[in-house]
């Protein structure tokens, strides 16, 4: 009795509840340890989607090629590879198949027939690095009972044939065939890919990143690292002007405003008005769009550009007064509204005189000049409760919340969006965070804290402070998630001189080919060992320069290559992705996605290319990975329940 210590009986007694007999807690550890066996499952990593919605859905559908790899497997050389790329696209995009097939197939029920039983056995082959009670979690309600019977039947057994082969005959007879084959490709996409890694900057630049927020909060299993462009959202959300205007900014700027009023239901009304009343006879020359002709009605973009000049004005007005009331956040020289000269047309940006392109700002006391008008104080309350008042938009925050944060350490990779602050010897930069000092992971942590506040905290003072550390982590010089020395938004409006909008990066994207840097990173973090890798977002890799997107030997990969359309002029590709399997990493460069309709109608599919394989010395095992140190912590705590049991502390509840 000595031996049991009274918070392990309190917690072997609550164990007990859940396992009540040494039988029930035998099976338990016989089920896990089995389960520890089993290979690890397939991670898929994704960066940098800014609102890209089809291209994201068709490489979350075929798995950056996953599907394909699994269809080969399985088939080889005994269907053509026509017949491959049929199948492969009605995994894809079942709905949309059956409806083109419909209209061309003459014999409906052979099609049936032969779709289901390929479908069958690339399940199958899908399923078995799963246990049983996992795919059973992850059936239709609807088909539960049929495909389990289908899956687990043996139609090569003469006393099964008969029994299989009626189950298909009577889906077909009874008209449920097309709805099989659709839960069919679910599933097999279901469990190709068991676990999503979004790696930063779902928002902003293309115009739906809020379909796919839609689509990754119904994610079997995903999680989310903050980038820079999710970071402000977030925090205009939470009721952060500064970041509320950006939000509204960067949407004007891409011809996106659809998003804000159509998307999310924020009224964007007030700040019309003042925009036709305070800039009606401006033509906002440095304020045009940036907007893609095939999705953007040009007749709004008069009214659009002159909304983009009213917000971008408080939003200097805003951030200008964050930067008065946080010295320590060390940004005084992007304070520029005062150093305009309006009788002279310049503005002193570092010292230096430069002409201005836009001179008229009629919103703006010169004595003031940080001070919102009346009329812009009255827009800014309005939208402010707009933003915390829309219910989507909260439940989409909420989301990145919940299944966010600023880094993951996952199954010996870490993953973030950005970069780990650093000096030029390669050391971590000490960051002021309200009066104390912090580097490297201690500083992710710090800002991630106050991040929670900025959205969850009720005390108002806690909550202002995470409110502004939201604003902070969008474009200090020292967030992680920014990574370079200024952010040139004003500059780039009304400055000529390209020289002046120059960003210069943090030394760690010039420090990444050297091993101790990229080893002391991961040590910072807990990880070791030649398998441990970073896997980074945020810097599109310009691989049409000949930019490798693997660093240090392939322990650092940066995967943002380009998926939004606003990069691949740069990149030359359509992003890449990343596929961690039980044999090891596998990683492909895409060309541009053209459309469903094209996808589905020729079976067309993104080209990819793979950059690099890397093979794990040997093949990986649940018992390898972050849930196999879970299960086997389990496992402890049942093999000292059995003993409890054994040596009289606790008695069977039979």
């Amino acid at each position: 009795m000595e031996k049991y210590m009274e918070t392990d009986l309190r917690y072997l007694k609550s164990l007990a509840n859940q396992y009540p007999t040494v039988a029930a807690a035998a099976t338990e550890i016989i089920n896990l340890q089995a389960i520890l066996s089993l290979p690890k499952g397939t991670e898929h990593f994704i960066t940098d989607i800014h609102g890209e919605y089809d291209q994201f859905q068709h490489v979350i559908r075929n798995g950056s090629g996953a599907i394909k790899r699994k269809i080969e497997e399985e088939f080889g050389n005994a269907i053509s590879a026509g017949e491959k790329k049929v199948i492969a696209t009605l995994i894809y995009y079942p709905e949309q198949k059956l409806e083109q097939v419909l209209k061309t197939e003459e014999n409906m029920e052979d099609w049936y027939k032969v779709s289901l039983y390929r479908l069958i056995r690339i399940c199958k082959s899908a399923s078995s690095k799963y246990t049983r009670s996992k795919v059973r979690k992850a059936l239709p309600k609807d088909f539960a009972y049929v495909i389990e019977e289908l899956l687990t039947g043996r139609p090569d057994v003469s006393d099964q044939e008969a029994y299989y082969n009626e189950i298909i005959r009577s889906v077909i007879r009874t008209g449920r065939a097309p709805e099989l084959v659709i839960a069919f490709c679910n599933l097999i996409r279901r469990l190709v890919v068991d676990h999503l890694h979004v790696v930063g900057d779902i928002f902003d630049r293309g115009p739906y990143p809020n379909l796919i927020m839609d689509t990754l909060m119904q994610h079997h299993s995903v999680d989310i690292q903050w980038g820079n462009h999710d970071i402000y959202w977030m925090g205009a959300a939470a009721g952060s002007r500064p970041c509320i205007c950006n939000a509204i900014r960067i949407s004007a700027k891409y011809g996106n405003l659809n998003l804000l009023e159509d998307g999310y239901g924020i009224n964007l009304v007030p700040l019309a008005r003042l925009a036709m009343s305070r800039y009606d006879k401006d033509p906002c020359t440095c304020f045009k769009l940036d907007y893609r002709e095939d999705e953007y009605d040009v007749r709004d973009a008069m009214l659009d550009e002159k909304m983009h000049k009213a917000i971008t004005v408080i939003q200097f007005k805003l951030e200008g007064q964050m930067i008065m009331r946080h010295p320590e956040f060390g940004m005084d020289e992007r304070l520029l509204l005062d150093k305009i000269n309006i009788e002279k047309g310049t503005v002193c940006v570092e010292g230096k005189e430069y002409p201005m392109k836009d001179l008229n700002f009629p919103t703006i006391d010169w004595k003031h000049p940080y001070e919102l008008s009346s009329e812009e104080e009255d827009v800014m309350e309005r939208i402010t409760q707009a933003f915390l008042n829309c219910e989507k938009l909260q439940r989409h925050v909420r989301f990145l919340f919940t299944q966010g944060s600023l880094y993951k350490v996952y199954n010996g990779n870490l993953l973030y969006h950005g970069c780990v602050p650093m000096n030029e010897d390669g050391t971590f930069t000490r960051v002021n965070v309200y009066g104390k000092e912090y580097s490297g992971k201690a500083l992710y942590d710090v800002l991630e804290n106050y991040a929670r506040k900025g959205y969850y905290a009720i005390d108002p003072g806690e909550k202002k402070k995470g409110l502004d550390i939201l604003w902070f982590i969008w474009e200090n010089q020292n967030s992680p998630v920014f990574g370079k020395a200024k952010m040139t938004t004003f500059e780039r409006y009304f400055i000529a001189d390209t020289a002046t909008h120059q960003e210069p990066k943090n030394p760690y994207y010039r420090l990444l080919e050297e091993e101790e840097v990229v080893n002391r990173i991961l040590s910072e973090f807990g990880l070791e060992g030649a398998e441990a890798h970073i896997i980074n977002g945020h810097i599109p890799v310009e691989a049409k320069r000949g930019e490798s997107p693997v660093k240090c030997g392939g322990k650092l990969l940066i995967i943002d290559g380009g998926f939004s359309k606003a990069y691949q002029p740069k990149t030359g590709i359509a992003g890449y992705t990343l596929i961690y399997n039980s044999y090891g990493l596998v990683l492909a460069a895409h060309e541009p996605f053209e459309s469903v309709e094209k996808a589905v109608q020729d079976g067309s599919d993104i080209a990819s290319h793979t950059i690099l394989v890397q093979h794990v010395v040997r093949r990986k095992l649940v018992a390898d990975t972050d849930i196999g140190r879970e299960l086997r912590a389990s496992i402890r705590d049942l093999e000292a329940l059995l003993q409890a049991y054994r040596d009289g502390i606790l008695v069977e509840k039979i």
